[in-house]
């Protein structure tokens, strides 16, 4: 990885940006779900541009210190994570894991975003392939945790009232395929929508001359 003024400024810029969507995101309580996860309006976009205009590796790097930023963000349900006694302990070695799956795994994918640039006919089909397989990725990360960690909710979250075809997806599927399914569903509610607002926001986006330039 190369380092100079420039880049370091930029990407500082692109974490910052998305720092700030995702923290005022946070703070509208329609654009989050009770149980964690919720809408960003394109807040990982700007790691997916970082990726895109100066290579995967340093996107990655990006991706990465991103992830911590979201650790620190996410400090009360981190803590709640380790702290025995609260309703979301499930020993240390689970916590650690779910901080490894769900904040520095699911964040630092985003950091692949730049696999397209040289591969796709266009620019703008680049970053919009590299945004869906990004994100994708972050999806894959939160199904796998949901499944192992919070499966135990689904029985629950199924079998809500008004819950559309709840009962027969009890009566159908039972044990490790319920909490599959539940954390596709769950984890889906936000991060499908997250990646088409993400893919759309892509296509002005690619069209910044700042970042024409660069890319």
């Amino acid at each position: 990885m190369k380092f100079n003024t420039k880049r370091l400024t930029t990407t500082a810029m692109m974490l910052a940006v998305a720092t700030v969507l995702a923290l005022l995101c946070a703070y509208i309580p329609f654009l989050n779900l009770p149980f964690g996860g919720g809408f960003t309006i394109a807040s990982m976009l700007p790691i997916v541009i970082i990726s895109y205009m100066y290579g995967v590796k340093w996107g990655v790097f990006s991706g990465f210190v991103y992830s911590i930023i979201q650790l620190l963000l996410g400090h009360s349900t981190v803590v709640a994570l380790f702290t025995p006694g609260t309703d979301d302990f499930q020993g240390i070695g689970a916590a650690i894991l779910i901080c490894l799956i769900d904040y520095v795994l699911a964040y630092t994918a985003l950091g692949l975003g730049g696999l397209f640039r040289d591969r796709a006919k266009s620019k703008m089909k680049a970053l919009i392939l590299g945004v869906v397989l990004a994100l994708g990725i972050r999806y894959l990360c939160h199904i796998v945790s949901g499944c192992i960690f919070y499966g135990l909710w689904a029985e629950g979250f199924f079998s809500q009232e008004g819950f559309p075809l709840g009962a027969q997806i009890l009566d159908t599927f039972s044990g490790f395929g319920l909490s599959l399914l539940y954390s596709i569903v769950y984890n889906g509610l936000f991060m499908i929508p997250e990646i088409v607002i993400t893919a759309l926001a892509a296509i002005p986006a690619a069209r910044i001359r700042y970042v024409k330039k660069e890319i």
